[in-house]
């Protein structure tokens, strides 16, 4: 696939790098670029899809532009479910470029001791984002690199790479033999870091008047930017409803900005935007109900792998959530205040990953106070994952959770994990915790077992001792047991075992949305949300409901306010910042929210039950404000996002027939 270089002589978009300079100060380093003089020579340049796809557009690399001939992924026949339909209806749906606009900025900081290298890292992953990839980039040994990132201050998928800031520092770092820091400026890290990219999707639906789908087909055209990148849109169409004859086809144009990268559930929310908006069109023309229509239509098997599900909890989503919604209530009561009308919509998701897996690994180590030392290399992106990882230690080992001290993302002293990423962290690290901790815990029992003359199925670990269930006055603590044996700790490695091979392990998602609509000024005002979750066994609910909700959040600013602009003229970005950029701010989120678990018990995808909740908690929130704005006002906002302008253009047109 089309990447670049470090400093690639060819530059492609506005960000790309060119030079960079180590100084004591920021100063003096903001003095030294000045001080580089570049010749450019201005070549033809493209930002809009439509006009890069055209035969005599400017060519950003020899092949041309397109990202390679179009494969389609097809089941049954399209046309034979067209032709057996009742209904069949078509629309094209788009969607803008959306940017990560994570709190904390990407960079690193990097110190060379002779030929080894310590580099604290913006990471969402020590060991593949960061160390094996540093380590083959500058063809060193992987025991030379040392990766450090104990807190990172947001990321959504950025982060999930080798940045090209990691490798510069480093050579600065070596040329100085000084440590370096390199860190990014917002309008860096909008330019230069990755985005959501556009999407556009035209979608073609049949169904018969008894509400069973017959046939799905997208047509999605999108821009990865000037490098490669994925779009994964599809895959919703191909497995979250029950349908026998699906096509989809993906294509890519290269443009001349900044590259497409991973973004939280990426593809699905732009899929969702699409096929829920067409599935809830499709309800309103056979009378039915978006919710009974959406029950007519599932499945407890993948549709994509022919395989049941370890848990298919969208039935549950859908019926529980639309319970705390109160969504029959609120659909016979839908009020309508002069300019101000309200409206409800639902939308309903799934993530195809969120299933954890190895390869994982976990160190438990248990002294003989009762004391623990947790070790894992898996990142903590502010989603509690330390917290979770502790709490299930402790109630394996049933000691208090106090008793717990977790040491995480560190190449030198903590065992492997792969990235944050992909929803997948909860349902590797905490399975592979678990079974850790009960090989300490075995390990102690039989030891007491042995001492005691009790068998080790009736005895407990309880803080410092371990007592019989039976008998409690038959104990021993873990100093007298440690003791015994020679020795002060225990330690085992917990690995992550594979998953089921006959079930398809995925999280699923509901969601439902109040809004009012002023007609006058076109502006939508969010009134509450609620996410209905199956991600299995909830192990901490506040982080939980943290997750959720934050989701939502952040999905809701993709539909609603979200939009790189770029100059057609110049080939810039016209808002590279915070300012222009609008990202939901707290009038833009909605107070009252409720978040529902769904969890169906659990027991064949992991040893804990957990599924991941990241991702598809984020999946479906701007297509149910989307259907709650129809709802409202009886437009279809098919273009996102729907800011005050779209709507008020949308009711021009609807105002004039």
């Amino acid at each position: 696939p089309m990447q670049s270089k470090l400093f690639d002589p060819h530059c492609r978009y506005q960000g790309e790098e060119v030079a960079a300079v180590a100084a004591q100060t920021p100063y003096q380093a903001y003095d030294a670029l000045k001080a580089i003089k570049v010749e450019y020579e201005v070549l033809p340049f493209v930002v809009d899809q439509d006009e890069a796809a055209k035969p005599d557009a400017p060519k950003l690399f020899e092949a041309g532009n397109s990202t390679g001939k179009p494969m389609p992924s097809q089941r049954g026949s399209v046309e034979k479910g067209f032709a057996e339909a009742d209904l069949v209806l078509e629309e094209t749906f788009t969607t803008s470029v959306q940017l990560h606009a994570a709190l904390e900025a990407h960079g690193s900081v990097v110190k060379w001791d002779g030929d080894q290298i310590t580099i604290w890292d913006s990471t969402q992953g020590v060991y593949d984002a960061s160390m094996l990839s540093f380590a083959r980039t500058m063809k060193m040994p992987y025991n030379k690199v040392r990766v450090i990132c104990r807190y990172v201050g947001g990321a959504f998928g950025a982060k999930l790479e080798l940045g090209k800031y990691t490798v510069m520092a480093a050579l600065l770092a070596r040329k100085a033999g000084r440590p370096v820091k390199l860190m990014l400026s917002r309008e860096d890290t909008m330019l230069a870091v990755g985005n959501r990219p556009n999407a556009r999707m035209t979608v073609k639906a049949g169904v018969k008047k008894d509400g069973t789908l017959t046939a799905l087909q997208l047509t999605n055209v999108y821009s990865p930017g000037a490098y490669s990148g994925a779009a994964s849109v599809g895959f919703l169409f191909q497995e979250l409803y029950k349908c026998p004859n699906v096509m989809v086809t993906e294509s890519g144009v290269y443009t001349n900005v900044g590259r497409a990268r991973a973004f939280r559930a990426p593809g699905f929310p732009a899929g969702a935007w699409a096929l829920e908006q067409m599935m809830d069109m499709l309800a309103e023309k056979i009378s039915l109900d978006p919710v009974e229509f959406r029950l007519k239509n599932f499945t407890d098997i993948s549709q994509s792998r022919k395989t049941p599900y370890s848990s298919a909890g969208l039935k549950d989503c859908l019926t529980e959530g639309a319970k705390k919604f109160g969504w029959q209530e609120a659909r016979a009561a839908k009020k309508d205040t002069g300019h101000i009308k309200r409206g409800i919509g639902m939308a309903a998701g799934l993530w195809m990953m969120g299933s954890g897996g190895p390869p994982y690994t976990a160190e438990v180590r248990m002294f003989a106070d009762g004391g623990v030392t947790l070790k894992t290399g898996a990142m903590d992106l502010g989603t509690g994952t330390k917290t979770v990882a502790c709490m299930v230690a402790a109630e394996e080992l049933g000691v208090p959770l106090e008793n717990i001290r977790i040491l995480n993302a560190d190449t030198a002293i903590t065992p492997y994990a792969s990235s944050s990423g992909g929803s997948m962290t909860l349902a590797s690290l905490v399975p592979a915790v678990r079974r850790g901790a009960w090989i300490v815990k075995r390990q102690i029992l039989d030891w007491a077992a042995e001492a005691l003359g009790v068998p080790a199925d009736d005895l407990e670990i309880r803080k410092d001792s371990v007592v019989s269930r039976s008998n409690p006055d038959k104990k021993r603590t873990l100093e007298q047991l440690f003791r015994a044996k020679g020795v002060m700790d225990v330690i085992a490695i917990g690995n992550r075992e594979p998953n089921p091979a006959n079930k398809v392990v995925m999280p699923f998602s509901a969601q439902f949305a109040e809004v009012d609509v002023n007609t006058k000024t076109g502006a939508v005002k969010v009134l509450r949300l609620v996410g209905a979750d199956d991600s299995g066994r909830v192990v901490n609910l506040k982080t939980y409901e943290n997750q959720v909700y934050g989701g939502m959040i952040q999905c809701l600013g993709y539909g609603l306010l979200e939009k790189r602009v770029m100059d057609r003229k110049t080939g810039k970005m016209c808002n590279p910042n915070l300012y222009d950029y609008k990202v939901p701010g707290a009038l833009d989120v909605p107070v009252d929210h409720d978040v529902v678990p769904i969890d169906l018990k659990d027991n064949e995808c992991n040893n804990v039950g957990s599924k991941g909740i990241g991702e598809p908690c984020h999946v479906p929130t701007a297509a149910a404000i989307a259907n709650a704005i129809y709802n409202a006002v009886g437009v279809r906002p098919a273009n996102s996002p729907m800011d005050n302008r779209t709507i008020l253009e949308l009711l021009s047109k609807k105002k004039r027939g």
